[in-house]
């Protein structure tokens, strides 16, 4: 299939493996393209991308607009888990978001997260360790994909034996918020329903423990309120933490994930890194640029404008692809290498605005301590495959399965 004709099938396998030439066609030929088949605006420069953030005639709250427009009273499954995530911080607009963020904030404080670093080795070294003495290859399933919800559930003050629970909450929604793996089943929507009601009230019952023993987890931080009067309300608080567990443990699997990928595919960087590991941070900065896990984020047009040349209308869906918009050759030198010096590396991963995501500190301390203790532990690390298989997903950007050949850990 030509590249032209994927431009409008973007779920295809060719396009699923790897997206970037057709990202690229649609970025130099038409970079505002409207597409049929998936019913939106599709903008894959860096600068109409980058403005697209900061567009308040784009709304982030683009949920209660398709709600709004069903039929009264015939509301499944699949709407009331949309009803449920349409009061996240990240799917409202001003001055909701700006109450919520600042309510957030004490637990994204930067000495907060900043603590944490120790904590995140000794789980990673745990996985690690099973890992290696069970004789496992598959890196995802082993350590990228238990881990985030491990490290969720102990900054929240969760017990650990309530771990595995959270990973399969947040898969269930995955499901629908990313429709993971291509999953089609029409079930999907009544677990990730169910899913949903048991977290609310599993985190509800937490945040009761958490009031009457306040501790130094994340749950307390989100408890005593901006210092200024200030609460959430108990929906918004358990929302919050569905929040916080979903967002880190699905894009924070990922991001490892296709970081181990992208230094194993690039032995060169890979050297460099293993001979000097000063330079993870940067490192860490390029591995989201040219491979992170979210290809496009959502918005809904609120009033007509124009955007890139194009005109817009109200009600129409824009997708923003920062996956195209982070390769762009007049933003980043040479943008399909990878460099892991590269700096500055203004990449939008994490986007941009209001709406930049609020845990990035904390989504980068993780990949920086966990690719370090991959890389410490595992000095052999190497593929096991030639072709790796991705998941068919519009949203992520998310791999199958990570097999990998290794030596014995050292300490």
């Amino acid at each position: 299939m030509s590249v032209i004709k994927l431009r409008d099938d973007l779920l295809s396998v060719e396009a699923t493996d790897d997206p970037y030439p057709v990202l690229a066609d649609l970025r130099e030929g038409d970079p505002v393209h409207w597409s049929e088949p998936h019913r939106a605006w599709l903008v894959t420069r860096y600068a109409d991308v980058a403005a697209a953030f900061q567009n308040r005639k784009l709304s982030s709250d683009r949920i209660r607009p398709m709600l709004a427009g069903r039929t009264a009273g015939q509301h499944g499954a699949s709407d009331q888990v949309l009803a449920l995530m349409s009061e996240w911080m990240v799917l409202s607009d001003m001055p909701a978001h700006t109450r919520l963020r600042k309510l957030a904030a004490g637990a994204f404080k930067g000495q907060r997260i900043a603590a944490l670093g120790d904590q995140i080795a000794v789980l990673t070294d745990g996985f690690l360790d099973d890992f290696v003495a069970g004789g496992h290859s598959d890196l995802i399933e082993h350590v990228a994909y238990p881990l985030p919800a491990t490290i969720i559930a102990e900054m929240l003050g969760a017990p650990p034996a309530d771990r595995d629970r959270f990973r399969h909450w947040s898969d269930e929604l995955a499901l629908v918020a990313f429709g993971a793996g291509g999953d089609a089943r029409e079930d999907r929507h009544e677990r990730a329903l169910a899913g949903l009601r048991k977290m609310f009230a599993y985190f509800g019952e937490l945040a009761e423990t958490r009031r009457a023993a306040p501790s130094d987890d994340m749950l307390s931080a989100l408890l005593a309120g901006d210092g200024q009067g200030g609460h959430l309300t108990d929906d918004e608080l358990v929302g919050m933490c569905a929040l916080l567990l979903f967002a880190g443990h699905e894009t924070t699997t990922n991001s490892v994930a296709n970081g181990v990928l992208t230094l194993l595919a690039n032995p060169d960087q890979l050297r460099v890194l293993r001979k000097d590991p000063e330079l993870i941070a940067t490192a860490v900065e390029e591995l989201l640029r040219v491979e992170g896990p979210i290809k496009v984020l959502v918005r809904w047009v609120l009033e007509d404008h124009e955007l890139g040349g194009k005109q817009v209308r109200a009600g129409e869906r824009v997708y923003l692809f920062t996956a195209a918009a982070n390769r762009d050759p007049e933003k980043f030198v040479d943008p399909d290498r990878v460099d892991i010096t590269r700096s500055p590396n203004p990449h939008i991963a994490f986007g941009k605005g209001i709406h930049a995501c609020i845990g990035a500190q904390l989504a980068r301390l993780e990949m920086r301590v966990v690719l370090t203790r991959i890389l410490e532990r595992l000095p052999d690390l190497a593929l096991a495959t030639d072709e790796v298989r991705w998941n068919s997903s519009l949203a992520s950007r998310s791999l199958v399965s990570l097999p990998v050949r290794h030596g014995a850990g050292v300490g």
